[in-house]
């Protein structure tokens, strides 16, 4: 188990530990899907790559449990699940 999720900081971060479980859940979906991660790590665990980009407040669940990302930019979107059949 990675040593992050044994924190309790990660569980505040997201706001419980359901909402960590889903955020991690549907983020790992789209990673496997084709997404590109938001952090850079050195593994190819998306499991890893998961928890990094929360604890760098780099995704979240917004209210309706969609997986939001925070851009440099300092502006809010929507976070797709990776490449869709327009992107062919």
């Amino acid at each position: 188990m990675l040593d992050e999720l044994k924190e309790e900081e990660i569980v505040k971060k997201c706001g419980g530990r359901f909402k960590l479980s889903t955020l991690i859940q549907k983020r790992m979906v789209a990673i496997n899907r084709g997404a590109r991660p938001l952090v850079d790590i050195q593994t190819k665990n998306p499991m890893e790559v998961v928890v990094q980009e929360i604890m760098q407040d780099k995704i979240y669940l917004d209210s309706s449990g969609a997986v939001m990302t925070r851009p440099d930019e300092n502006r809010v979107r929507h976070f797709d699940s990776g490449p869709s059949l327009d992107d062919m």
